[in-house]
């Protein structure tokens, strides 16, 4: 009977997680895919360090707001969404493997499967359960990663016209590894990454259980059995993404360099990151620092956390309720 109750909540945590993945990636492509063609920029990314290192190339993306706007006029609408099939195939499984380890990381941990026992965690364990959790999702999940990168810096023409085609010619040119090309610096990101988020989401809402119990009783009539509302989770998930996401953007810049090496992009996107242009990740962040000085490896820190802040807050609430649903559903 209990091995029963472990696998219906194991489907739960699961199918919770893919669903909330698949929103949250879909609201949020526009700004991953801006933050992509800053992070594997070779050129500086502002108008200010253009001119303070007095370069005769310009670069194609300045600001934010440039870049929108080359985007759309060069791509349409369309182009703000590109590789996000792959990105959609990567997040689901991704979100959906994360939430289902990390539901049984927490019950090993707080010797309980419910998950209003799990709130009391200590921070430590919380952080702990999320980076091994971060880690078992992103290894199962990152040859699409891989492939949603190069779709959506690509830019035009076009390089590889499907997602198929990159498959393929990714295995012709650098073989099955080619796949898993930065797949170090990836987990050395998501470590802190998602120990980071899940910890400081878990933090948040104890804090925010605390102040509930000395405020108002009735916050809220949308409010769920911990006494937090929709809008509550939606700003623990916010500040949960944003924390996690200033710490470790410049592992993210150095992942985003190892996939692209030797994509063939137009000249008119700058620089191209050639094939083995890095032996290792110690190695890219010198060549990066060295080259392109610190703010090289917070190119794209903008979007990225303007990104991060509403994905992480989506995913936790769609999470949260999608599973309180099928919880409720399958009872």
């Amino acid at each position: 009977m209990e091995e029963t109750g472990q696998l219906k909540r194991a489907f739960i945590d699961a199918t919770a997680g893919l669903i909330a993945g698949g929103i949250s990636r879909t609201v949020t492509s526009p700004l991953d895919v801006i933050k992509i063609r800053f992070q594997v920029q070779l050129e500086p990314t502002t108008s200010w360090a253009l001119l303070h290192k007095n370069l005769s190339q310009p670069s194609k993306y300045t600001g934010m707001l440039q870049a929108t706007r080359d985007i759309f006029r060069e791509e349409g609408l369309p182009g703000f969404w590109r590789g996000n099939v792959p990105a959609l195939l990567m997040v689901m499984p991704y979100t959906a493997i994360q939430f289902a380890v990390l539901h049984q990381l927490k019950t090993f941990a707080a010797g309980s499967s419910k998950t209003e026992d799990h709130i009391y965690l200590s921070p430590y364990l919380s952080y702990i359960s999320g980076a091994l959790a971060g880690c078992a999702a992103t290894v199962g999940s990152y040859p699409f990663d891989l492939l949603r990168t190069l779709l959506a810096s690509q830019g035009e023409p076009k390089v590889y016209p499907t997602m198929r085609t990159a498959l393929v010619e990714i295995v012709k040119t650098r073989g099955f590894r080619g796949l898993y090309a930065g797949l170090s610096p990836t987990l050395v990101e998501i470590i802190p990454y998602a120990g980071l988020q899940f910890g400081t989401y878990d933090t948040f809402k104890r804090w925010t259980m605390t102040w509930n119990l000395y405020g108002s009783s009735n916050i809220n009539l949308h409010s769920r059995e911990d006494g937090l509302s929709s809008f509550q989770l939606f700003l623990c998930g916010l500040a949960a993404g944003t924390c996690a996401k200033l710490v470790c953007h410049p592992l993210d810049v150095v992942k985003k360099r190892f996939q692209i090496e030797g994509l063939q992009r137009h000249p008119r996107y700058g620089a191209r990151v050639e094939h083995r242009a890095y032996r290792n990740m110690f190695d890219a962040l010198r060549r990066i620092l060295q080259r392109e000085g610190w703010a090289g490896l917070y190119k794209g820190i903008v979007p990225s956390t303007v990104k991060a802040a509403p994905a992480g807050a989506v995913t936790f609430v769609a999470y949260e309720y999608t599973s309180d649903w099928l919880e409720a559903a399958l009872t």
